[in-house]
């Protein structure tokens, strides 16, 4: 029989199709000679790390760990159960604050950081002015530890007092709780750093209002399943992060009808609660990160993997922690987010950043699910195309395609999840992450929005972690 296969299989009779990756002698060559060449960002692993990577990949059952790291964060089954203050549900005493990212101390807080602790000590009567709230805390008279070792988070700066209540979220299928607290909505507010007149008045109409009408609707309706909201709003143009605009229609959707019957509320506070929401694209934004939160620490301390279960900012530090390496933070230097502006305000007046809400990106969202809400574009810069890329990147350094977080744009496909520190040191490509960007100066709120990376030393450091214990 004769074969009528092309020798080289057919590869001197029809067009080249090139791939070239690495250095751009070739690729350029090529190019001069009119070939079409599909240009591929390789490098390296980083130098000195090569023998962490075989040690951490090679090691038994690694593989296995991270298949069960991923399989716990994306199997989670948050739900709305309750809305507490944080004296009761995380124990907090007068003078004990919450801030978002890894620890920090009063001498090493950025501005925004440092408004909000001023802030909440007003708030809690602690001190009667500014200038007399940043002297106590000046003299250590305040416990200031992260969120996230209290099984809860918080945006921006993240500041949480005894008396802010709290979205209290259950994991139906893992059993953990996580919380965060209420949504004051945008422009000068505490977790921006703002702490005028009008910010106290706010929070102490949270307190005294938002905080017991939401729980009286939350215990009415039951158990509300946060991860059916969130698949939804991806399916109608959120992100999850920074765009929760049909996050936000749905839990209202949800909850109004059972405001409406809580017999303990007042007709005119129904009205005050439901117009304060409405008015509040971001509301859903902190039962979000709660939801995240549960999510994420489902696939906490699992021996061997490398997946990452929180990625924080303090407005200093950028820290993160592995599932592997228990409540361990590896950190660098907080970047200034790339973005746009409101109104005459610039990168210069932007602080690095700052806040929880990067607990979004680790469980699949936020930036992970640009893709899903092409109109953020127009919030954070870029063009849609962007968006779309970003999140195409995100697969290459993920462990999985979450089953239900799934993106129209992409054929359905599911959102990248589960960050793995080794194919982020091995790909050099870092997580995308969108944020607002808080004004450098104490007291002056959001200045903008944009697009952040890590520090890559932090996978780095990570890395060389899990080597150790491999």
């Amino acid at each position: 029989m004769t074969d009528a296969r092309p020798p080289l299989g057919g590869l001197l009779t029809r067009d080249p199709r090139v791939v070239a990756s690495g250095v751009d002698v070739l690729a350029d060559a090529l190019a001069d000679q009119a070939v079409p060449v599909e240009r591929v960002d390789w490098r390296p692993p980083p130098p000195g790390t090569e023998a962490a990577l075989a040690a951490v990949l090679g090691a038994p059952g690694h593989a296995d760990a991270n298949a069960e790291a991923v399989r716990r964060m994306t199997t989670a089954r948050p739900h709305l159960v309750d809305v507490r203050p944080a004296s009761e549900v995380l124990g907090l005493d007068r003078g004990t604050f919450l801030h978002a990212g890894p620890p920090l101390e009063w001498d090493r807080a950025s501005g925004p950081m440092r408004g909000a602790l001023i802030g909440a000590m007003m708030l809690e009567g602690l001190a009667e002015t500014p200038r007399g709230a940043e002297r106590e805390l000046e003299r250590g008279a305040a416990v200031l530890e992260p969120c996230h070792h209290h099984g809860a988070v918080g945006p921006m700066a993240g500041v949480v007092s005894p008396s802010m209540w709290m979205l209290v979220v259950e994991d139906a299928e893992h059993g953990g709780t996580a919380c965060c607290s209420l949504n004051e909505g945008l422009g000068k507010v505490l977790r921006y750093g703002a702490y005028g007149p009008e910010v106290i008045e706010r929070l102490t109409w949270m307190g005294e209002v938002l905080g017991p009408a939401l729980r009286a609707a939350v215990r009415r309706h039951g158990p509300l399943d946060l991860m059916s909201v969130i698949a939804q709003a991806l399916q109608m143009g959120d992100e999850l992060h920074n765009r929760n605009r049909a996050a936000t229609s749905l839990l209202l959707r949800e909850l109004a009808p059972d405001l409406a019957a809580a017999d303990e509320v007042p007709r005119d506070r129904v009205a005050e609660v439901l117009r304060f929401a409405a008015g509040n694209d971001h509301f859903f934004l902190n039962a979000g990160m709660a939801a995240s939160k549960a999510c994420a620490d489902a696939a906490r301390n699992v021996p061997g993997s490398s997946m990452v279960v929180a990625m924080s900012r303090n407005g200093t530090d950028f820290g993160v922690q592995v599932s592997g390496t228990g409540d361990r933070w590896f950190t660098g230097p907080a970047g200034v987010p790339d973005g746009l502006y409101l109104g005459g305000y610039g990168p210069g007046d932007a602080n690095p950043d700052i806040g929880d809400s990067a607990i979004t990106e680790t469980a699949g969202t936020g930036g992970f699910a640009l893709a899903a809400a092409p109109a953020i574009v127009r919030f954070v810069g870029g063009e849609v195309p962007d968006a779309v890329a970003a999140t195409q990147r995100m697969y290459e350094i993920t462990l999985a395609e979450h089953p239900v977080l799934q993106i129209p744009l992409l054929s359905f496909r599911g959102t990248p999840a589960g960050i793995d520190v080794t194919r982020v040191v091995r790909t050099g490509i870092l997580p995308v992450i969108d944020t607002g960007i808080a004004g450098r100066e104490a007291g002056t709120g959001q200045v903008g929005a944009g697009i952040v990376e890590p520090p890559s030393n932090v996978f780095t450091a990570a890395l060389h972690a899990l080597a150790e214990i491999a």
